[in-house]
């Protein structure tokens, strides 16, 4: 029986060409407006991510997730101004929980030693809606931990941030997203302890836990609470964060041990 590493694709998976689901048409419409509004000649290209351009986002429960590249750097006055585009769009728009930027500058989005990181990002991760495609400069990747930890390699210090901001949240529904995100980029970032020799590239939540647990069964049952709760959070503040600091210190020692041996 062969297993995934011996079947799984030379290259990492474009994003499926999916028309967009009718109910997020007007939301992403007016996320291009609203962007092109407020940054004008500044913007030199904008991507969705996530689960919207996969059309597989489900109404009043999914983000919409917005990659913008630049021209320049932001002054703090046009963050600020551009602060407030998230807020009026989740204001208007309920099918979505939240509306997440990130941005990026057009110099260090192409500079090679950004290759892995925004390179991949572009090319693997996102779907333009505005501007001339940047991901058409770059070949496919295929998997590799080198790709993993470009995307992933901050982990440790978010995911502290996250314990953070959950242990000072007051408001419920604040606390439900932040732990839900937190969730989240923990799946994910399991990658980063991928093998050289594996082949398979986790796409959904699902298939990156599935493939944690192949390799670490002794987890699965840690993975599979931060899977759940990346979908419903139940647990408390506190016990969130404590499984959250022994699954980030687990990851962390075992990377360490990997590269002392």
């Amino acid at each position: 029986m062969k297993s995934c590493r011996d079947t799984a694709p030379t290259f990492i998976k474009a994003l499926p060409v999916r028309p967009l689901q009718p109910e997020f048409i007007n939301l992403i419409d007016d996320a291009r407006d609203s962007v092109l509004q407020e940054l004008g000649a500044l913007l030199d290209s904008l991507y969705l991510y996530g689960s919207v351009p996969r059309a597989m986002a489900q109404p009043g429960k999914s983000d919409l997730d917005l990659t913008l590249v630049l021209s320049r750097p932001l002054s703090s006055q046009e963050t600020e101004s551009l602060e407030r585009v998230p807020s009026n769009l989740e204001a208007g728009h309920p099918e979505v929980t939240k509306v997440d930027l990130d941005l990026g500058v057009l110099e260090d989005v192409l500079n090679p030693a950004n290759l892995y990181s925004w390179g991949y990002w572009l090319k693997h991760e996102c779907r333009c809606i505005y501007g001339s495609d940047l991901a058409l400069r770059f070949q496919a990747f295929q998997p590799s931990p080198t790709v993993a930890k470009a995307v992933n390699g901050d982990y440790v210090q978010v995911l502290r941030d996250y314990v953070t901001r959950i242990s000072l949240a007051h408001d419920e529904d604040a606390t439900r997203r932040l732990k839900k995100e937190a969730a989240k980029k923990l799946v994910r970032a399991t990658n980063v302890l991928r093998l050289e020799a594996d082949r398979l590239w986790p796409e959904s939540l699902e298939e990156y836990a599935k493939f944690f647990s192949g390799r670490f069964p002794e987890m699965a049952e840690q993975i599979e609470f931060f899977l759940e709760h990346a979908k419903t959070p139940s647990a408390t503040n506190n016990v969130f964060n404590q499984r959250l600091v022994f699954f980030v210190d687990w990851m962390q020692g075992l990377q360490c041990s990997s590269a002392s041996a």
